[in-house]
């Protein structure tokens, strides 16, 4: 193709700095001229997002030609010993992750034209999509721990501004707010990490630290008295506390649903291949870190099941559309995090990939839908609308069956394949992680497909006003869903052996020979068909139709649960509405502790020490010294001439006995 025969002619590193700041620029041209070109204000963003789009897949072909590369550019700064240089690795995950950032971001900007035309913060939504897509890029791209560290933060405050995008909803402020907080206590695990590596290492560049990361192997440190750590566990396990915010991890799993209050392209946006995915990079990324570290792969195991199975029964409880889907977001994350603790990591970046498209999907054919619902987003009030969306109803067929991990869509082979290396692992715990991954795949088919049957078939529940408008939604909302749904069934074809086997990831992993569990499925290998066959004769398949069916018998077939099966189930009902108690939990112990705590210090330490002891107390003290001196200046001569003799006398006795 010319475009890139005339890329081949520009120098590397301009490719590498055009990718980030196409839509850094892109952000500006909308954020700052967004008064004058009103509803035009997509263009900009979206040729930004498009030309780093190109740009990404070129780099990509060349990293598939042994191109790649890994150094600094210039030195931002120079702090004492300290260097902070920008500089770029650019191999296979990068690769890989810039592909799908960019394409999803696309998608998601051509989306937004149709979403948001009538949104009186249409300029300042691009502007802030497309400085997340940079953000995210900048992370990706890093080759040292700062500039990772910026691109990180960078994400999690544009997050902040999308998620309260529609500030006068309270709602709106609350989530973001929310997500905000939640995500400085893993970013205060990941800022203790890395000065935890620079401690030990003195160096912040990837290629340094993991060179001296096998002198590190023996030491220990005592975080308490008396109880020494493995110096590598506890900077893998601080690592990964970041990673645990940013990618919603139980217990900081809560502000990932209520992030479902900012307009559905940045829930998609979020959701699928940026944000969220981000904690998911940043341990394959650190791979030689955690292969150093049985103890933190196990801890990573069993917190990525817990939260594949235990987040997705929340979403079989959920009526709000967006907040299923966020909650299936929240499972599949436990799977990929489960991957990682089983050093899967091929596999992890192979469900990232694959789940990117069908979850950003899932997402905005949800936004056609309520779209076309004139915003309603309760699936009570809906039904019926497959006759009236036919594009939408296929696309979200497509997607569903990708989640639910059936055959041949992408989600199949992903989820398999995680799971199958969650069972070769033989680190401890690693047979219950095993069963509730497992156990999972029957949640996700029927959290999903009661989604769908109550959306899309069954008698219309809407009032008939939304009924008499219900349409298919316009070309720059159905194209994005046609491209996503064409990814999600070919890439679980196309990436199992390159990405999911780990042989277009090999360069940039370290897997030691103990944990490797992909190598162990790689080793009996016999493509993808045969995959796939072995696949359909497991549990897992077998568990995921079985929740089709259910999802079907309760749903399509009859009208939810029966009265007798409701009635018995109804305390775990209970339990799952109050989402295991996790938010009553951080509203009284943590909110209300804070602000039990915080009038205390007003109250004893503000208003009593500062203003009532130091700022008072001290302007008191001055009256009262100032009265009793005040009382020695009585205005008669006498008294006056009598302290003078006393003084006079005193003075004598002093020089007198001073000269004996």
């Amino acid at each position: 193709m010319w475009i890139f025969d005339w890329l081949n002619a520009l120098p590397p590193l301009w490719v590498y700095f055009l990718i980030p700041l196409a839509p850094l620029a892109g952000s500006l041209v909308a954020g700052l001229g967004g008064w004058f070109l009103g509803h035009r204000a997509h263009w900009a963003p979206i040729l930004g997002v498009t030309f780093a789009f190109y740009l990404a897949l070129f780099v990509l072909l060349q990293v598939l030609h042994g191109r790649t590369f890994y150094g600094n550019v210039y030195t931002w700064g120079v702090f004492g010993s300290l260097s902070v240089p920008i500089g770029f690795d650019i191999d296979s995950l990068t690769a890989i992750m810039m592909v799908v950032v960019t394409f999803v971001s696309l998608c998601v900007h051509v989306y937004t034209i149709g979403y948001m035309h009538d949104d009186p913060g249409y300029a300042r939504f691009f502007s802030y999509i497309s400085l997340f897509t940079f953000s995210m890029l900048m992370l990706v791209m890093s080759n040292n721990f700062l500039q990772l560290f910026f691109g990180w933060e960078a994400v999690g405050l544009v997050s902040y501004l999308l998620i309260g995008f529609w500030f006068t909803r309270e709602s709106a402020n609350q989530g973001a707010l929310k997500a905000f907080l939640v995500n400085r206590v893993g970013d205060f695990g990941f800022l203790l990490g890395i000065a935890a590596i620079y401690h030990y290492t003195g160096s912040l560049d990837y290629r340094t630290v993991f060179a001296e990361v096998p002198s590190l192997v023996g030491q220990t440190v005592s975080i308490l008295p008396g109880h020494p750590w493995s110096v590598l566990t506890w900077i893998a396990l601080l690592l990964f506390i970041g990673a645990m915010g940013k990618s919603a991890q139980v217990p900081l799993h809560v502000w990932l649903p209520e992030s479902m209050e900012g307009p559905t392209p940045i829930s998609a946006l979020i959701h699928a291949a940026t944000m969220v995915t981000a904690g998911i990079f940043l341990v394959a990324r650190m791979s030689p870190i955690y292969e150093k570290s049985a103890t933190a792969l196990s801890v990573i195991l069993i917190i990525g099941a817990i939260t594949a199975l235990f987040m997705g029964l929340v979403g079989l409880v959920q009526n709000d559309i967006k907040r299923i889907i966020a909650y299936s977001t929240l499972s599949q994350l436990g799977y990929m995090t489960a991957a990682l603790g089983a050093s899967a990591f091929s596999a992890a970046i192979f469900h990232l990939v694959t789940h990117a498209f069908f979850k950003a999907l899932l997402f905005l054919a949800a936004g056609s839908v309520i779209h076309a619902m004139a915003n309603e987003q309760d699936i009570r009030k809906m039904g019926g609308l497959a006759r009236s969306m036919p594009i939408t109803y296929v696309t979200f067929l497509i997607a569903s069956l990708a989640l639910a991990g059936i055959p041949p869509f992408a989600g199949f082979f992903s989820k398999d394949l995680i799971i199958e290396a969650v069972g070769q692992s033989h680190l401890a715990d690693a047979g219950l992680a095993h069963v509730f991954l497992v156990l999972g795949a029957l949640v996700t088919a029927l959290y999903t497909f009661r989604m769908f049957f109550l959306v899309f078939h069954g008698q219309p529940r809407m009032d008939e006003h939304t009924r008499a408008h219900l349409h298919e939604s316009p070309w720059v909302i159905t194209l994005p869903l046609v491209a996503l749904a064409i990814l999600s069934v070919l890439t679980g074809w196309l990436l199992m052996k390159p990405v999911g086997l780990g042989g277009f990831l090999d360069s940039s992993l370290r897997i030691q020979p103990t944990f490797d569990t992909v190598g162990a499925i790689a080793a009996h290998w016999h493509g993808t068909a045969a995959f796939l066959w072995e696949g359909i004769q497991a549990w897992p398949f077998w568990l995921a139709v079985l929740g089709i069916g259910l999802a079907a018998l309760f749903y399509l077939v009859g009208e939810g649960l029966p009265a007798p099966l409701q009635r018995i189930v109804q305390p775990a009902i209970w339990v799952l509405r109050q989402k295991y108690g996790f938010d009553v939990f951080n509203q009284i112990v943590l909110v209300r502790g804070a602000l039990l705590l915080g009038r205390r210090f007003w109250h004893w330490g503000d208003q009593a020490l500062i203003d009532g002891a130091m700022v008072n107390g001290s302007a008191q003290l001055v009256a009262r010294a100032a009265a009793s001196w005040r009382r020695l200046q009585t205005g008669y001569i006498y008294h006056y001439a009598f302290v003078m003799i006393i003084g006079f006398v005193l003075f004598l006795t002093y020089f007198t006995l001073g000269r004996g």
